[in-house]
């Protein structure tokens, strides 16, 4: 009963256990699947989020799962570039911005877990069904995948990090409704590839009425002939989609048409898409920030507390900086409902701005702005439509909103 009990085995569930483990907090993971494997694509790890890794030791385990990104840069779709910024490092962060696939991280993320909290704190196999809260304890009620009741779970809490589509949450605010669709939706990919550009650049492209392209490498060097894993993600606004699951397969006639004449001078974009071993259908949602997570000895964290739009490579950032909250509050309180009051004072109102700056002024803006003023044409001059300054002050606000602005980070990691 003196263990924290964790509903979920994804990026903030295995972080906050990390967090806990280092503060000696005992804690167990409870995993819906029976076996814990690599699902997802590509996400970015920018540095607000990075520092929290870096600071558990997992610094040379993350850069050597992906790639340690350099530069930013936004397109056209005529392949013009708009605007161009260093990242992570280059930037003169003290960490690295690290551009991943979502099951290596996990799989880092989970081999760190066991290594310093020791074996069986993973329980795999346990889809949540209920959750209650008592004086002293919580309970996590759980079925194995055959549906069949497993003997309920007590801890001193009980932490839903069970995603976008939460139990716990649905169950703490039954009126609530599903995921909120944005109008577009994204199909998604990994492809081998040659390096462009830097070998280790984001890029994001076009703009969404016409079809948008975020593009990134994931994996160096996967021959030994110099080919990356990139990522990349299509998006398109559309009226229809459907219910939103990571591994539901996507149709390549779908989409491919808006990206057809994208030959760009350093990628040849269409060829890329088409090289993919398979493509994910997902279409862009979340929902609207909650009045409060945490309910006695139960809260919500990650996507459970937040889901936000995957505009600003953020998800699994906030994700991180929900663990480190949660996992200092749960060391600085002996009261477990006072430390879970005190971490939703510290993130629910910061997660909230995220969400809502995602929906309305993300860094891709930048792609809107220049698309709507250039008529979606090609320009001779950038200057003569909008200024640099203009583009970056959109991408440096939204660091500051997001938490990652350089001279908000700590220097010294």
């Amino acid at each position: 009963m003196d263990d924290v009990v964790v509903i979920g085995a994804g990026i903030g569930g295995l972080t906050l256990g990390l967090m806990l483990t280092e503060k000696g907090i005992p804690v167990r993971l409870y995993e819906a699947a029976e076996r814990i494997s690599p699902i997802g694509v590509g996400i970015s790890i920018l540095p607000h989020a990075s520092q929290q890794l870096c600071d558990l030791g997992l610094r040379e385990a993350l850069t050597r799962a992906g790639i340690v990104a350099q530069e930013s840069c936004f397109y056209t779709r005529f392949g013009q570039l708009v605007h161009k910024e260093p990242l992570g490092l280059y930037a003169g962060y003290d960490v690295p911005q690290v551009q991943v696939h979502r099951g290596d991280l996990q799989a880092l993320l989970l081999e760190a877990f066991v290594a310093r909290a020791g074996e069986g704190r993973v329980i795999t196999g346990h889809r949540c069904v209920r959750v209650e809260d008592g004086a002293d304890h919580a309970v996590a009620h759980f079925v194995d995948p055959e549906g069949r009741a497993l003997p309920p779970v007590t801890g001193r809490a009980v932490i839903a990090a069970d995603g976008i589509h939460s139990v716990v949450r649905a169950q703490l605010f039954p009126a609530e409704g599903g995921p909120i669709y944005s109008g577009v939706n994204m199909w998604r990919g990994i492809s081998r590839w040659k390096p462009f550009l830097t070998g280790a650049s984001y890029v994001r492209a076009g703009w969404l009425s016409l079809g948008k392209m975020v593009i990134y490498p994931i994996r160096d060097n996967i021959d030994g002939k110099g080919t990356q894993l990139i990522n990349w993600v299509a998006e398109i606004e559309t009226p229809e989609h459907n219910q939103q699951d990571w591994n539901r397969r996507g149709r390549l006639s779908d989409f491919i048409g808006a990206f057809e004449d994208w030959h760009f001078d350093f990628l040849d974009v269409p060829a890329m898409i088409r090289a993919a071993d398979a493509v994910l259908e997902y279409p862009m949602v979340d929902k609207d920030p909650l009045p409060q997570w945490s309910f006695g000895r139960l809260t919500l964290l990650g996507d459970a507390a937040h889901p936000m739009y995957p505009r600003g490579s953020n998800g699994a950032g906030q994700a991180i900086l929900d663990a480190r909250a949660l996992a200092d509050a749960l060391a600085e309180f002996a009261d477990v409902p006072e430390a879970l009051q005190a971490y939703e004072r510290a993130r629910l109102a910061a997660t909230a701005r995220v969400v809502e700056t995602n929906r309305t002024t993300p860094p891709d803006v930048i792609l809107k702005i220049v698309h709507e003023r250039s008529g979606d044409r090609p320009f001779e001059r950038l200057e003569d439509i909008v200024s640099p300054e203009e583009l970056a002050a959109v991408s440096n606000n939204y660091k500051k909103v997001a938490g990652y602005d350089r001279s908000m980070l700590r220097r010294g990691a």
